[in-house]
């Protein structure tokens, strides 16, 4: 490798690590605990307020949620919270359980119906509950409990999560604070997909990285790579070497913008356990690498008279096919997962179509161009 490269080398390999440091040192916290007697759940999400998480497992035929509520109270003699509401997405209305200490420290679960801020009963719930367990360690209480869900809430909703500093005479629940992270300690619940949200938040991270992630990968490998493609296929008939320039520029910002899509993509593995698309997943790894080679090609390019050249033609062209096709494939198993309304879709493929109709006209042009060439040669040859 040329001195001349060797920087070029360094500060690509020092722009890929700043992209990939952030996203790859996100971890959710809940994906870290472990249970008592070996209990565990298939799914797990970080709530947005208080500390607290959730891990449940669902059974969608039987509308069972089995699930376990974790969050520190709010002083050690406290309590901590966790409800559905059948009816609205705040307080009012909740089916609350309740895990406190006793006076002679013994944990209670108890059960509360939220009629008003001021009507709150203890008693059975609108719907069927068991058991309830509670647990205190390391400063985090734990509510565990089975819930057969309302009628209607197909695999959504809405909870409310709570902490108290205190419990009176060890038997009930004294009032929680009422500082911004108490009040905004409510949203949604989607049992099937793993996430938690808030109507009104538009801060959702997760969704938003979802998003990010989409549009991030259809820009780098959906556009980026095919027009790179087209440039050193096409454009080099015609301008050399500006060719060589623009299809350098299109790839490397494919690959700079895709690291980022891929960065993205661990962080949104990582906050859902339980949850794994493995084709996408796959595919996407696999891109990530024939990509990182593909980049490394540039720095390994032999001149055109080199005795490897012609392997290097090989190895270049097809791994870079291989993201080609590979990238649209995936970028379609994304919208599968994602579930964009439908004119996003509609308007990538029709933009895959204007490529493809740009790419075949080029091709004939090129081929009409070529042999023109070849014939003058020739003709000028037999003269």
């Amino acid at each position: 490798m040329s001195s001349r490269l060797q920087p070029r080398l360094l500060f690509f390999l020092f722009l890929v690590s700043l992209i990939l440091r952030p996203q790859l040192s996100s971890s959710a916290s809940c994906t870290n605990h472990k249970f008592s007697r070996n209990r565990s759940y298939e799914k797990c999400t970080d709530l947005q307020y208080l500390n607290s998480y959730i891990h449940w497992t669902y059974d969608s035929e039987k509308s069972l949620l089995r699930f376990a509520f974790l969050a520190p109270p709010g002083a050690p003699e406290g309590w901590v919270s966790w409800a559905i509401n059948p009816n609205g997405t705040g307080m009012v209305g909740a089916q609350s359980l309740i895990a406190f200490k006793r006076l002679d420290g013994s944990m209670a679960v108890k059960t509360y119906s939220l009629n008003s801020y001021r009507d709150i009963r203890e008693g059975e719930l609108s719907f069927e509950v068991s058991d309830m367990e509670g647990e205190y360690s390391g400063g985090v209480m734990t509510i565990f409990a089975t819930v057969k869900l309302p009628e209607g809430s197909d695999g959504n909703v809405n909870q409310v999560w709570q902490v108290g500093n205190s419990v009176v005479n060890g038997e009930s629940p004294a009032k929680h604070e009422f500082q911004e992270e108490n009040l905004k300690a409510l949203g949604k619940l989607d049992l099937v997909k793993g996430e938690s949200f808030r109507d009104d938040d538009s801060g959702n991270s997760k969704l938003r990285n979802k998003n990010i992630h989409g549009i991030l990968n259809v820009v780098s490998w959906g556009i980026l790579f095919p027009v790179g493609i087209i440039m050193a296929r096409y454009v080099k008939t015609f301008s050399d070497p500006a060719w060589f320039y623009a299809h350098v520029t299109c790839q490397l910002s494919s690959y700079v913008v895709g690291v980022g899509g891929w960065g993205t993509g661990m962080k949104l593995g990582s906050q859902s356990t339980g949850i794994v698309y493995s084709i996408h997943r796959n595919l996407g790894i696999t891109l990530f690498c024939f990509a990182t080679l593909q980049v490394f090609a540039l720095f390994l390019r032999p001149n055109k008279n080199h005795k490897y050249r012609l392997y290097w033609n090989i190895y270049h062209q097809g791994i870079g096919y291989g993201v080609l096709i590979l990238g649209i494939i995936n970028v379609f198993k994304g919208f599968e997962i994602l579930q964009p309304q439908r004119k996003w879709k509609v308007a990538y493929i029709s933009l895959l179509s204007v490529l493809g109709g740009i790419a075949l006209v080029l091709e004939l042009v090129t081929w009409t161009v070529v042999l023109k060439r070849k014939k003058m040669i020739n003709d000028a040859n037999n003269n």
